[in-house]
């Protein structure tokens, strides 16, 4: 069996197969010698009590197999019957009993994933992700927790937080890391603004990205546009299952400001720009640390906050562009902070020809529109691709749930460019489970 089943059960394979085989040498080899030269006759004045009532066991449990065997072989044809019988249930069983993957493991920590709406400012995202931890805080079986938000290597987008919930022992709470879950989610959506996913920490995980939910199916397309109108769809349907719950998606296509990139290349300003001179005022650009004897502190840079309230703070940073001629605003605000925006002088005049390294106002290669523009374009090889995420209903199995998506894409009709996939555990399941058949055959064949 391939992938990561076969890779855990390779050396207790391995290990039986050694086994049996050193039996079979010396069932064939050592045993008969060994019974000639130990078995001995006993007379019957030397037998004890327990050695006769022994021999008088072995000598019925003979006598019914004999006996039995007498039956069976004069009766061939109900004897096939019961055997194919036997085949045909097995069979049948096989494909109705709902099949898994490693069970959920309580390992006493919850990882959570907490979702703002993506236009939410980082003072907001504090005050909802606060929010949530007060009310994971009022659970009896939570001992503590840790709680993160702000753009790193996980966190690729403001409106996102991780919280890491500590569960007291399991002798204390008396339920498991999955009740748990399920009891925090009425209490959690109560939380205006932001919604938190939550799965049990596992030792044993073959998950190859950071996800919302426990399982994962991608869909990726040639062209980002189509895969934006479709994986939406396929999230709603999917949450219309009764099998699924938790259901989410990373596409993070809701951005309101748009660069105008013929007019941002005319004035030598990338796009790349842009985006650092808007984190340096609005995000949390760490540009240095400060140490201390008991701790350490970062330093974030950000304008202040009057400068912050409202969209009209974007008349007031510049970037810096490369063009050899190009056109500066007059007096910029002031406040800004910024290690690539920049400011000019009081006593520029409100036309000048600009030098080699131009100042250039963020709103002349800029526009603040209510549109869909993505914040950040997650891809999977060369092509763009959204990972819908999804944990199991209780009694569900993850066999129905792969059942469940594969139908509803197929009722869907999505486009052919766009190419569906499970990934993580989900896809080591597939794996296992196409492999299968084999190996069941091949255990019989061995028998």
């Amino acid at each position: 069996m391939a992938d990561v089943v076969g890779r855990l059960f390779r050396e207790f394979a391995v290990t039986l197969g050694v086994t049996i085989l050193i039996s079979a040498v010396v069932s064939l080899t050592l045993t008969p010698m060994m019974c000639a030269r130990l078995l001995r006759h006993t007379p019957p004045e030397r037998q004890g009590r327990i050695y006769r009532w022994s021999e008088r066991v072995f000598e019925l449990v003979v006598q019914r197999y004999g006996s039995t065997l007498k039956w069976v072989l004069g009766h061939q044809t109900a004897t096939l019957g019961v055997a194919a019988a036997t085949l045909v249930l097995t069979i049948v069983l096989y494909v109705i009993v709902p099949k898994g993957f490693f069970p959920a493991q309580d390992t006493g920590l919850i990882h959570g994933i907490s979702e703002a709406p993506q236009s939410v400012s980082f003072p907001a995202m504090a005050e909802r992700q606060h929010a949530l931890a007060q009310v994971i805080l009022k659970d009896p079986a939570v001992a503590s927790l840790s709680s993160f938000i702000g753009v790193d290597g996980t966190n690729v987008t403001l409106n996102s937080g991780r919280i890491l919930i500590n569960l007291k022992p399991l002798s204390e709470r008396k339920v498991s890391a999955s009740e748990v879950i399920r009891r925090l989610g009425p209490a959690l959506q109560s939380v205006d603004g932001i919604t938190l996913f939550m799965q049990p920490v596992q030792d044993l995980s073959v998950e190859s990205r950071v996800s919302r939910t426990q399982y994962q199916y991608s869909l990726e397309d040639p062209d980002g546009a189509e895969l934006n109108v479709w994986a939406p769809k396929l999230v709603e349907a999917l949450r219309a299952e009764t099998a699924l719950r938790d259901v989410s998606s990373d596409q993070q296509d809701q951005g309101l400001l748009t660069i105008d990139r013929a007019t941002a290349s005319r004035l030598g300003v990338s796009p790349l720009t842009i985006d650092n001179t808007l984190y340096d005022a609005f995000g949390q650009r760490q540009v240095s640390t400060m140490f201390t004897q008991l701790n350490q502190y970062r330093v974030v840079l950000e304008v202040q906050p009057a400068f912050r309230k409202n969209r009209a703070a974007l008349r007031d940073i510049y970037v810096r562009g490369t063009g050899s001629s190009s056109t500066s605003a007059g007096p910029a605000g002031t406040g800004i902070a910024s290690s690539t925006a920049a400011t000019a002088p009081p006593t520029a005049p409100a036309t000048s020809v600009a030098p080699a390294t131009a100042v250039v106002p963020l709103t002349a290669v800029t526009q603040a529109v209510e549109t869909t523009a993505p914040l950040a374009i997650a891809r999977q090889g060369q092509f763009p691709a959204v990972t819908l995420s999804f944990n199991l209903a209780p009694r569900a199995s993850l066999g129905e749930a792969v059942r469940v998506i594969e139908a509803a894409t197929q009722k869907l009709g999505l486009p052919p460019s766009i190419q569906g996939n499970f990934q993580g555990t989900a896809e080591a399941f597939r794996a296992s489970l196409s492999s299968e058949p084999l190996l069941i055959l091949a255990a019989l064949v061995a028998v």
